[in-house]
């Protein structure tokens, strides 16, 4: 029986979507890419965040904030179909800084987007001697931090585990090692991959990340989409030193502290550089200084999904009605209204959310 929905892109965008649709009693098809293609799900750094998003769209900051509120039903639903721990903490995270000005600055900001969205965006300020309290291991060179109430983090390789699990559970068919060539419609979609492989749906979602930017313009979307590469540093197994996440360091529940991360236009460069790595360790030491004792045991870069303003595009296309774009650089954050929201949007229910905001129609003519 031909599926009703064909998800291009298997990374957590795709999967989450597609696990969404299949407890809605959907017929679903997932066809991920070869092991070559550049994979985002398999390299970022696991934050389930809110600090500092949609500070002049506070559309996006409330879009995030409907995902982490729904994550822990949405971690505890996977954990109990599958048995993975996706080592979910949301317990607050910090955005710090080397000067008390610096952090004035952004507490306006904040204050602001907090007005805007009345009043749901808990954060408290901590100086130094409070941060200390809360870290005991921060370095001298940091004069400051927000703590942001409703930041977390989580295990985004559990995470992809969980979802091609759960996906598989449900009944949803995931066809690996397929790159898609080209897509058309008459009546239904075709579509066709490099080794031949053809498949055939009722309707179609574009979440192949930088894949978009190829397919996207044959789908009748801008697909407006660049990559920036970003570059992580592993310790050893350590003893608790970190109580919470930071953009500049988390420490996992095995025990290691992922440091990162940069943020470099290079094209389609995913590769590991001295400089990045020695930026990384810098900062880290300065923020934890007892990093400087650690091993590192590995690092990596990965390619980012970026659009020109950073926000995530939620778009039907004109020329194919039933084909989909969903794309975002916030996979894990979102990952709970992907799955469990935007369902509705794909199905033109009532309760679907209102994603008009973040149509392709604010980047204006292609």
């Amino acid at each position: 029986m031909e599926p009703e929905y064909a998800i291009i892109g298997g990374g957590i965008v795709g999967l989450a979507i597609a696990w969404g649709l299949l407890k809605r009693g959907r017929r679903v098809i997932v066809i991920d890419g070869s092991d070559g293609s550049f994979r985002a799900s398999r390299g970022n750094f696991g934050l389930v965040w809110v600090q500092s998003k949609g500070l002049n769209r506070p559309e996006y900051a409330r879009w995030s904030q409907k995902s982490v509120a729904l994550w822990r039903g949405f971690s505890d639903e996977l954990q109990a179909n599958t048995g993975q721990d996706l080592a979910l903490q949301q317990n607050g995270g910090y955005w710090f800084f080397s000067s008390e000005q610096e952090m004035e600055a952004t507490v306006e900001k904040y204050d602001a987007l907090k007005a805007r969205l009345g009043g749901n965006y808990p954060f408290d300020v901590l100086d130094r001697v409070q941060l200390r309290k809360e870290e005991p291991e921060i370095g001298r060179k940091i004069a400051g931090a927000i703590l942001h109430h409703q930041d977390g983090h989580a295990n985004p390789l559990k995470l992809l585990q969980a979802l091609a699990q759960d996906v598989r559970r449900l009944g949803g068919r995931v066809l690996n090692g397929k790159t898609v060539q080209s897509v058309r419609q008459n009546g239904h979609f075709r579509i066709e991959c490099e080794d031949g492989t053809v498949v055939e749906a009722a309707k179609t979602v574009l979440s192949a990340g930088l894949g978009a930017a190829h397919l996207g313009p044959q789908m009748g979307f801008k697909a407006p989409i660049r990559p920036q590469r970003g570059q992580v540093l592993i310790t050893e197994k350590l003893p608790r030193i970190i109580n919470r996440p930071s953009l500049v360091a988390r420490q996992v529940a095995e025990g290691g502290v992922q440091i990162g991360a940069t943020n470099e236009e290079v094209g389609f460069d995913d590769g590991v550089t001295t400089a990045g790595i020695a930026g990384l360790a810098r900062a880290a030491i300065d923020a934890y200084p007892i990093l400087g004792r650690a091993q590192l045991v590995r690092s990596w870069g990965a390619l980012r999904i970026l659009t020109p303003d950073g926000f995530p595009i939620y778009q039907q296309s004109d020329h194919m009605p039933g084909a989909f774009l969903v794309t975002c650089h916030s996979a894990v954050t979102l990952a709970a209204v992907h799955a469990l929201l935007l369902p509705d949007w794909l199905e033109g229910t009532e309760k679907a959310p209102d994603l008009e905001v973040f149509s392709e129609a604010r980047f204006g003519r292609a």
